[in-house]
C-alpha cells in the first residue's frame, strides 16, 4: 500500500459519500513528478547546470544547424516569463554556453546560438539525462511506456481544454490565509 492508497482508504472511511478516487491519480502524478525531478535536477547539478538552463541549450540543439533562435523562439519554447529568460540567458552566456549575435534579419534584434562548449556540454549532458530516464522508467515495459505516455498526452489536453475551475469554493482574501 503506498500513500495515494492510504489516503485514499482514509478520504473513504471518514468521507464515504465522496468519490475520491481522482485523488490516486493526482497523488501518484505529483509524487512521481517530485521523485523524478530530484532524479533530474542531480544530473543537471553534476554539469553544473539548472533544469532551466539545460532546457535552453537542449532547445537550441534540437533546433538544429545552425543551432541558434531568437530570444522570443527559447521564450516560447520553454514556457517562462521573458524576465526569466534573459537571466538564463545570462548566466548561459557567462559561463560561455551561449553567444548573443545580431540578427542579420532584424537590425534591433539578437540571436542566441550554442557556442561549441555549450555544444558540446548539451551533447554529454543529454546523453546522461536519456540514461537516467531510462533508469528511471525500468519498472515499465515498452508497452507500459507507451501506455502511460498516450494516457498522459491525453490528460494533459483535457485539463487544457477544460481550463480552470475553483470548485465553488470562497476565494479567502489575504487576510484569511493560513500563513507557514
Amino acid at each position: 500500500m503506498d500513500r495515494a492508497d492510504r489516503a485514499i482508504a482514509q478520504w473513504r472511511r471518514e468521507r464515504p459519500d465522496l468519490d475520491v478516487s481522482p485523488m490516486a491519480v493526482f497523488g501518484r502524478l505529483s509524487e512521481a513528478a517530485a521523485l523524478a525531478q530530484e532524479r533530474i535536477r542531480a544530473v543537471f547539478a553534476r554539469a553544473g547546470l539548472a533544469p532551466g538552463e539545460f532546457d535552453v541549450l537542449a532547445t537550441l540543439r534540437r533546433s538544429g544547424a545552425p543551432h541558434r533562435l531568437t530570444p522570443t523562439a527559447l521564450y516560447e519554447s520553454t514556457m517562462v516569463s521573458s524576465g526569466a529568460m534573459t537571466a538564463r540567458l545570462d548566466r548561459l552566456e557567462r559561463a560561455g554556453l551561449i553567444a548573443r549575435r545580431p540578427n542579420p534579419d532584424d537590425r534591433r534584434g539578437v540571436l542566441v546560438e550554442l557556442t561549441a562548449a555549450g555544444f558540446a556540454l548539451v551533447e554529454e549532458v543529454v546523453a546522461v539525462h536519456v540514461a537516467n530516464e531510462h533508469r528511471m522508467l525500468a519498472g515499465l515495459d515498452g508497452a507500459e511506456r507507451a501506455t502511460l505516455a498516450t494516457l498522459l498526452s491525453r490528460l494533459i489536453a483535457s485539463l487544457a481544454a477544460t481550463g480552470t475551475v475553483d470548485g465553488g469554493i470562497p476565494k479567502r482574501d489575504d487576510a484569511d490565509r493560513i500563513s507557514t
